[in-house]
């Protein structure tokens, strides 16, 4: 089938290159001219374990290219769309603009009978706005939601948990069905449903993950007030098949570009509806995930003795998670910054992420390898939970450092063996000794 991505920023290029994987001819469509250059010659202009491989296979079959040029989408069977839906500046809403431009652009090339199928995260009734929008070309309306994690969007993507398809006309369905057809013959489980289920889905889990995130943060907030531990009251929690392990790793709390403005988004929609009320909680969920970092900056400057100025700090990591280089909205950045404005001397680490933090935060110092941001430090915080560092042998880093003091920010680190090498090992959520 020939179908197009349009935007190609994470979403896209990963859809784009699998969608080749899957058989497809592809065009990927963007307006920026640089990323449509690097990705024609076979370069991801972000890091994502394993997406290059899979773009150069597609470009090397002849069944995947990228232009900024919508007139090479016309004839495409089906359309995806994939820009992104910031924040806005103004308001926590979902900012559109970037899905009003993709679907204007689209506009003059849309066949009668061709598919324009929506990705993006989006307020639930964009769906029905865009199928208003385009109804004179002729051309209909899905939505198929994606559920793409960093640093594992190729798995994802060729080996999802599920399918979603919102849609109003069984033909489309069977289309998508076409589309994902190694997909569903691998048994992939199937949800068909309508627009406004569709739209809910992705921003609904996100919520929930924002919510049990928080939730085990609250509970490292009560460990702290009364000597408990988090990491063990979290396992224990985990244990419960009503629970479940997964996203109660207490610590530092989330960022980057989907949970945060996800929540805040569905937050002012409800609002929008006339059913604030039922998503209130999600104001007090995104107010523990800021505290985590606030408390992370206290808990380093009591390390320093009630004042950071004049002291270095080291920080490991600058991603807001591993396997990932997207500083969107980091946690760990947010930390490192706060104690730069409090008179530190901060030195940032991280393996893939540096010349992104750069761009972000130019007056904070970067270091090549994780034991040049610890050299003569007071204090180091471990702010990303890299395999780089919690490999790392703490007895190694200790000469290094000017006060061997380690935070550990994300609970990733063995307390016994920084401990036994000569540390003092703060938490959050642990006891102090």
């Amino acid at each position: 089938m020939r179908l197009s991505v349009v935007g190609t920023g994470y979403l896209g290029a990963t859809h784009a290159a699998c969608m080749v994987e899957l058989g497809h001819e592809v065009v990927g469509l963007d307006t920026d001219a640089a990323k449509v250059a690097a990705l024609s010659q076979g370069r991801v202009p972000f890091w994502e374990p394993g997406l290059d491989a899979v773009l150069q296979r597609g470009l090397d079959s002849g069944r995947l290219r990228f232009t900024t040029d919508p007139g090479e989408a016309m004839g495409a069977r089906v359309h995806f769309l994939c820009v992104g839906t910031p924040q806005r500046a103004d308001s926590p809403a979902a900012d559109l603009s970037q899905v009003n431009g993709a679907v204007d652009a689209l506009l003059p090339v849309l066949d009668a009978g061709a598919l324009l199928v929506g990705k993006s995260t989006v307020p639930v009734g964009t769906a029905a706005a865009i199928a208003d929008k385009v109804r004179p070309t002729g051309a209909r309306v899905a939505w198929n939601p994606e559920f793409l994690r960093e640093g594992h969007a190729v798995e994802d993507t060729l080996r999802p948990d599920r399918l979603v398809f919102g849609v109003r006309d069984p033909g489309d369905e069977a289309v998508l069905r076409e589309v994902y057809a190694p997909l569903l013959d691998a048994g992939t489980p199937l949800l068909v449903t309508d627009f406004a289920t569709a739209e809910l889905v992705k921003v609904a889990a996100n919520a929930f993950l924002a919510t049990k995130i928080s939730f085990i943060n609250a509970m490292a907030e009560v460990c702290e007030a009364t000597g408990g531990d988090i990491v063990t009251l979290s396992a224990a929690l985990g244990m419960d098949p009503r629970i479940g392990p997964q996203f109660l790793r207490a610590g530092l709390g989330f960022g980057g570009g989907c949970l945060p403005k996800d929540i805040r988004a569905f937050m002012a929609r409800a609002g929008e509806l006339g059913v604030d009320e039922a998503l209130m909680f999600l104001r007090d969920i995104d107010d523990i995930n800021i505290r985590r970092r606030q408390h992370t900056v206290d808990l380093a400057i009591e390390a320093l003795h009630g004042s950071a100025t004049k002291r270095t700090i080291a920080v490991w990591g600058a991603a807001f998670k591993p396997d990932s280089d997207d500083v969107r909205d980091s946690p760990a950045l947010h930390v490192a910054r706060a104690l730069h404005d409090a008179g530190a001397r901060v030195v940032v680490h991280d393996p893939r992420a540096i010349d992104n933090a750069r761009a972000l935060f130019p007056d904070l110092e970067y270091a090549d390898t994780a034991e040049e941001a610890a050299r003569g430090a007071d204090v180091l915080l471990l702010l990303t939970e890299w395999r780089d560092y919690t490999g790392i042998d703490p007895a190694d880093v200790l000469p290094l450092m000017t006060t061997p003091t380690v935070i550990d920010a994300r609970n990733a680190l063995d307390v016994g063996r920084w401990r036994s090498a000569g540390w003092t090992y703060r938490a959050l959520g642990r006891p102090t000794a």
